[in-house]
């Protein structure tokens, strides 16, 4: 696979760091599992922030911080069972599907249940809460999402097709990972139905009065 668009050093650092979204996190994970110069990245960003701990100066504790601990490990835990559902693992493995996804994922791509925002243009939505927006969207060939840029952070998949924009042209495995710097219309340039993975931070900022009426109705 020729992956031509990468991730920004500043998003490796964050996801290294733990400091990404739920959603953000899944969208470098699955570009990550196609990508393998992302991955030697990652694995560095990974050794750099190994060694800035290391060079970290010792910190005094409180003389009973490891009995404080050892008396927390002794309590029941949490019954987790009533806080979140228990997800089975998926009955049948899609090869569209990089693994990270999968958990959330059960079936083919096509059998998911997808919500249509307007006609040629429908999503699905990741099964948690957040910030920002975490879901797969859905376009048929020849559409294009409105004109727009960007209050925070958004991450861009694709899982299947193409569409090409004013950074330039996505295929599968490419991840667009834009901020507020810049503004864009994605265009499906392909055959089929183009299916990315998104994540953003923020609300998009919509930058035509149309696109700012229907906001709303689109969810981002």
């Amino acid at each position: 696979m020729n992956i031509n668009h990468h991730l920004d050093e500043a998003t490796l650092m964050s996801y290294s760091a733990g400091s990404l979204s739920q959603g953000m996190a899944l969208v470098v994970a699955a570009h990550l599992s196609y990508c393998s110069e992302c991955r030697e990245r990652a694995r560095l960003s990974d050794a750099v922030g190994g060694v800035l701990l290391e060079s970290l100066e010792e910190q005094s504790v409180a003389d009973d911080m490891l009995a404080s601990i050892l008396s927390q490990l002794d309590q029941s835990p949490p019954d987790l069972a009533d806080q979140q559902p228990v997800r089975t693992p998926p009955s049948f493995i899609d090869p569209e599907i990089p693994a990270p996804l999968r958990e959330y994922v059960d079936g083919s791509l096509d059998q998911l249940p997808w919500k249509r925002i307007v006609p040629g243009v429908a999503y699905y939505d990741m099964p948690w809460e957040g910030r920002g927006v975490s879901r797969l969207l859905r376009i048929a060939p020849g559409k294009s999402m409105l004109t727009h840029t960007h209050h925070g952070n958004e991450l861009t998949l694709v899982l299947r097709g193409s569409f090409s924009d004013e950074v330039g042209r996505f295929q599968v495995g490419d991840i667009a990972d834009l901020d507020d710097q810049i503004e864009h219309q994605p265009l499906v340039d392909s055959q089929e139905d183009c299916i990315c993975l998104i994540a953003t931070d923020a609300p998009l900022r919509f930058t035509t009065l149309f696109g700012k009426l229907v906001q709303p109705m689109t969810g981002f």
